[in-house]
């Protein structure tokens, strides 16, 4: 969320992207794709990977020994918040975005919502599903990720922040990836399921979450976990069980 100069608020949009190479590859590129942009040398900013990766966190004024620091917290990063995902395989149309905005408009002064849209396409899309237990590959635009996050003192009333992010949620459904609406699991979402406390959760259950994860690849899966650990030993709210519990 952002304000305009007369007080009102508005939705902020940025774009950061990422060009595995040196610049001097990527500026010809850019200039045949974007001249619009005018983009000059300086412009470009040339970084290792492990750099890129303080970037990403907005630790770039920090060495990568921070990264050995399993203790800190980056002060930007939220103590407290609800994240979401959803797939694209289709071009969303305008309306779908006019009804997103106004929502994040609606979101109160005490949080911050953001929206997280990662471009697929290009090299993974010739990758099929099958191929690794990842499957959102080959086929997909992009990948949703919904954030909202509040400030400790919030705690106090947390359901108000994680409605709204369920009902936004619940306003994306027609848009986006369809039987399964799929989801990313690094982003776990126990809305979508959960294992029951004992352990002992049921191929069925498990499929709830299992395929908005793994599609199909869930089946494999739960072979590999039945052969390995058939005793359910490591295990996690959304961990996949054995076939037979």
């Amino acid at each position: 969320m952002n304000s305009t100069e007369n007080g009102e608020r508005t939705v902020l949009a940025t774009f950061t992207s990422v060009f595995q190479g040196v610049a001097d590859e990527l500026i010809p590129l850019m200039q045949e794709r974007f001249p619009e942009l005018g983009l000059l040398r300086e412009d470009y900013i040339e970084m290792t990977w492990i750099e890129s990766i303080l970037f990403w966190n907005q630790l770039s004024n920090e060495t990568s020994e921070i990264l050995l620091d399993r203790s800190n917290r980056n002060s930007l990063v939220p103590l407290s918040y609800k994240s979401k995902s959803d797939y694209v395989r289709k071009p969303m149309p305008e309306i779908a975005l006019q009804g997103l905005w106004s929502r994040l408009l609606k979101v109160n002064e005490t949080s911050t919502a953001i929206v997280n849209i990662i471009s697929y396409g290009g090299k993974m899309d010739e990758i099929p599903e099958t191929e690794t237990p990842f499957p959102h590959r080959k086929g997909t635009l992009y990948k949703i990720n919904y954030n909202i996050v509040w400030q400790e003192e919030e705690n106090s009333n947390p359901q108000r922040y994680i409605s709204w992010m369920r009902t936004l949620y619940s306003y994306m459904g027609p848009f986006v990836s369809k039987s399964p609406r799929a989801a990313y699991v690094n982003y776990r979402d126990l809305d979508i399921g959960r294992n029951n406390d004992d352990g002992k959760t049921s191929y069925k259950q498990a499929s709830v979450w299992g395929r908005k994860y793994f599609k199909n690849n869930f089946d494999r899966l739960v072979y590999v976990k039945t052969k390995i650990d058939p005793e359910n030993f490591f295990k996690h709210e959304q961990s996949i069980p054995p076939r037979f519990h």
